[in-house]
């Protein structure tokens, strides 16, 4: 059994009413905020980090507790069988705990993109830049034939981009999932930063047919056009194309990946086709300045660089496809465009068993420049294939693994930002410790779920549990695991008047062994002595009262 370590933290207060959503706002008929209700003031309760088998002491969870105010954040519902499966895991591990009514939801899916002319794109885009914090499930970009079978107006676009753009996107981080004890690919982390912009995703296209092709640039100072490039066409059928790659955010995209490779030691790698691909030399040249003037140092002094020469390596991009099948140690990062970025972290997602085992999120920033916008979601799409088991009333067995990643992410990120707006509000700092605390809680509840043996059957075969009981299940644990954290009522604040002995006359006593003694007849560990050791310890010391003869 682990000792338990035991901290306090005093009355943790509910946050401001619950805000009015704006006429523009569209909730999902199942959206996560329809399954919570306001909740009066709130206490953060005594934490006990136990060990694993705490729960076999049979606690419960006490269901009339006060929920947590969630700070604000913007949820993008999708559809299929993740907008199911994300509605489940709200109901069953959120709602029970916080009160989300500062959330502000909004339908991506084809039908209500179809029926605003994708007006809750561009609402949702607002918001997002508004909060800052963004949780999204996965969403449809529809076919030819999805348009025809849902009776759509168009095949409206991937929204992806509309966010990106919004967003100020820098970069989209996409790192492995691990879970202790249990070997998936890689051994370590894997990180990957994906340039959020540009590329082939923004391009401009068009069939022709034989002729002359011109690009030409006309500077917006004024200064003379030029032609960027010619070519004449000599095929009767031909597809052009056009996009750039905008590198003013490279910079803040560097500062992103190096700083996260220090946070989780890891080795950095840049790669490119520069050596084909000359215009994107600019990319690496950005990223090794950056590289050499602010962190090479903290990298060396680190050993981070002891795998790569001693420097930081530029990788051809077919060089990289090698080396991710061969690492499987892990323990790297690697930054690309945007394209390569895609490609090569779906490379990743398959060493290291599926892309639920992959987090996505798109790190951007305000338009001033003065706050991070974050957007979290899984890097796999809406499952058609177990939504259409589903509709049929077949099992499903769903791992909601990146799912739950992305949540989390958004609502700690959302947390920081509460924290960083007001951060000497007492109850704020008192939230965000609960939040985290509850981010904690559930990501063990989770994995131990799966290292029990109980995880769904993408991971224990077919006698895995089904969409529905697994998660039962990490609800289950996890509220065995919190109701080992909690007290009946908030611990008492204490002040020095409180204290029987003056302040000034506690430096004349030895407190080490003060302590030492206390120790010894704290039989429990909790801090606090029972009336059998207190009375034990008084008779020891020679000072508990006598019988009057």
């Amino acid at each position: 059994m682990a000792t338990s370590l035991r901290l306090l933290s005093s009355r943790c207060l509910s946050a401001a009413s619950k805000n009015a959503l704006g006429s523009k706002q569209l909730s999902s008929s199942m959206s996560a905020s329809s399954f919570l209700s306001t909740s009066p003031n709130a206490f953060a309760p005594t934490i006990r980090y136990q060990s694993s088998d705490a729960a076999s002491l049979g606690a419960t969870l006490d269901e009339n507790r006060p929920k947590i105010k969630a700070p604000p954040m913007v949820y993008i519902a999708g559809e299929e069988m993740t907008h199911y499966t994300t509605q489940l895991l709200l109901s069953k591990w959120i709602a029970p705990h916080f009160d989300t009514s500062a959330w502000e939801t909004y339908d991506l899916s084809c039908k209500s993109r179809d029926e605003t002319d994708d007006q809750v794109l561009s609402d949702a885009v607002d918001a997002g830049k508004r909060i800052g914090a963004i949780f999204k499930e996965p969403t449809i970009t529809p076919s030819a034939i999805q348009v025809q079978e849902m009776g759509l107006k168009k095949a409206w676009g991937s929204p992806n981009g509309a966010m990106r753009r919004g967003w100020n996107g820098i970069t989209i981080s996409r790192d492995t999932i691990h879970i202790e004890g249990i070997e998936l690919g890689y051994k370590n982390q894997v990180l990957f930063e994906r340039h959020a912009v540009g590329g082939e995703y923004a391009a401009g296209w068009n069939e022709v047919g034989q002729g002359t092709l011109l690009t030409t640039y006309i500077p917006s100072d004024g200064g003379d056009p030029f032609v960027v490039d010619k070519r004449d066409l000599t095929d009767k059928h031909n597809v052009c194309v056009v996009y750039h790659n905008p590198y003013d955010n490279v910079r803040e995209l560097a500062h992103v990946f190096f700083k996260r490779c220090l946070d989780h030691q890891v080795t950095p790698y840049i790669v490119t086709k520069k050596t084909v691909f000359k215009w994107q030399e600019g990319f690496w040249a950005t990223m090794k300045k950056v590289f050499d003037d602010t962190y090479k140092d903290d990298f060396l002094k680190a050993g981070l660089l002891d795998r790569s020469g001693g420097d930081l390596t530029h990788l051809i991009s077919d060089a990289a496809t090698m080396q991710l099948i061969r690492w499987t140690d892990g323990g790297f990062g690697m930054a690309a465009h945007n394209y390569d970025g895609d490609m090569l972290t779906d490379q990743i997602a398959q060493v290291h068993r599926s892309p639920g085992f992959i987090t996505s999120n798109l790190v951007g920033r305000s338009d001033d420049g003065s706050t991070p916008i974050k957007e979290f979601e899984a890097s796999h799409g809406t499952v058609t294939d177990l939504w259409l088991d589903h509709l049929d009333g077949k099992e499903t067995s769903l791992n909601p693994l990146g799912l739950a990643e992305a949540l989390l992410g958004a609502m700690e990120h959302a947390s920081s930002l509460q924290l960083a707006e007001k951060p000497n509000d007492k109850s704020i700092q008192q939230s965000h410790e609960y939040i985290e605390n509850f981010i904690t809680t559930l990501r063990t509840a989770l994995h131990n779920t799966f290292r029990y043996g109980q995880g769904t059957r993408d991971m224990c075969g077919p006698t895995g549990f089904t969409t529905e009981d697994f998660i039962d299940k990490v609800a289950w644990r996890q509220n065995r695991y919190l109701a080992m954290q909690q007290e009946e009522q908030a611990p008492p604040e204490l002040t020095e008047e409180d204290l029987a002995v003056p302040k000034e006359k506690l430096t004349s006593y030895d407190q080490k062994a003060i302590l030492k003694l206390f120790d010894k007849y704290d039989k429990s560990g909790e801090g606090k002595i029972d009336f059998k050791n207190f009375s034990k310890m008084l008779m020891k010391m020679g000072v508990a009262p006598k019988k009057q003869s």
